[in-house]
């Protein structure tokens, strides 16, 4: 069975005014990666700049002229697929429109735009417009392994708002697929590997058994995906999505992919409630021919895109390695259920 390692431990401090007091703070060790996280409770107690409510919207969200992504410049200042990806050089789906990176992070690497706004808050945008863009991704990776069968490690991401990572801040999505893994995409199909050979059963699987028999952690379902607040989050307010028994896109229906969909906005409204604005979406694909690796998407809140905000990482995650949080996975599965219903 996987662990579920949990130790609270405390630091004692001498208060300003002379106060003997014990801080708790816990450690806890992720069952997927083994990689341990700590979460600081008493950081709750600081009042954050910058996320005490929504910040308003980025001083660029109106500029759609200098903005690539955007119409009418948008077929000028965006690249075309090869003849073999994409017949007509874009991928068309709905409202959504795919074509490749300017500036590539593998052989495969592609941008799906959501609609023609140029600023959507987070939250907030149109249920159908995020099943067309995750449909449109679906269909450029399998064009992808129609044309390059090599082409087996596959990831769709999201980088909302500069603080996320975001270059531009017109929606959209990024799909990748390469012959090369990433760390992550190497490290997770190993142990999704040797946990199905040592205990015939799929990772995932087993974790959402667990976790769904625990209860704590359990947010609710959006049709067969299946949502809960991380264990031992790697990310602020961490939440994944699992679809139990699909290992391969080929696998996920449209009405799947609609779906998740339902669950990545009820996620973000549950972030907007909390008066956060950026955020990192990420869901794996391995394509090569093995059933081990089930579909998972993960979010996680980044720190807000406003003045004088601080990072979400400091010393502690870049050079020692462990996430540090202060929020418990269990409060956030609490809070987080009515955006569910």
């Amino acid at each position: 069975m996987l662990e579920f390692y949990q130790e609270t431990y405390h630091s004692q401090i001498l208060l300003p005014n002379g106060e003997l007091v014990e801080r708790p703070f816990e450690i806890r060790k992720n069952p997927i990666t083994g990689r341990t996280c700590r979460i600081t409770y008493t950081r709750m107690e600081e009042c954050e700049p910058g996320a005490a409510a929504l910040p308003e919207p980025p001083p660029f969200a109106n500029r759609r002229k200098d903005c690539p992504f955007c119409r009418p410049q948008f077929t000028d200042k965006t690249p075309q697929l090869s003849p073999e990806l994409g017949e007509q050089g874009r991928l068309v789906r709905g409202t959504s429109i795919l074509f490749p990176n300017l500036f590539p992070y593998g052989q495969y690497s592609a941008v799906s735009l959501f609609d023609d706004k140029h600023f959507v808050e987070i939250g907030s945008a149109h249920l159908s417009s995020y099943i067309d863009c995750f449909l449109n991704c679906r269909d450029y990776l399998l064009r992808v392994l129609a044309h390059d069968p090599a082409a087996v490690y596959m990831a769709i991401t999201q980088n909302h708002l500069p603080s996320a990572g975001g270059s531009l801040i017109h929606p959209h999505l990024q799909v990748h697929a390469d012959r090369i893994p990433t760390n992550y995409q190497r490290f997770v199909k190993n142990r999704a590997m040797a946990h199905r050979r040592r205990s015939g059963r799929h990772l995932f699987s087993e974790y959402l058994a667990m976790e769904k028999q625990d209860g704590r952690r359990w947010i609710g379902a959006t049709g067969p995906w299946q949502w809960l607040a991380a264990f031992a989050p790697e990310g602020f307010f961490e939440i994944w999505g699992i679809l139990p028994g699909a290992t391969s896109l080929r696998e996920a229906s449209d009405n799947q992919w609609s779906a998740l969909a339902r669950g990545v906005l009820n996620a973000q409204n549950f972030y907007r409630s909390l008066g956060r604005n950026g955020h990192n979406l990420g869901l794996l694909l391995l394509e090569d021919g093995t059933d081990d690796l089930e579909l998972r998407l993960i979010l996680r809140v980044r720190s807000n895109s406003a003045p004088w905000v601080r990072s979400d990482f400091t010393g502690f995650e870049v050079m020692l390695g462990d996430m540090a949080t202060f929020s418990a996975p269990e409060a956030v599965a609490e809070n987080a259920r009515g955006f569910w219903q």
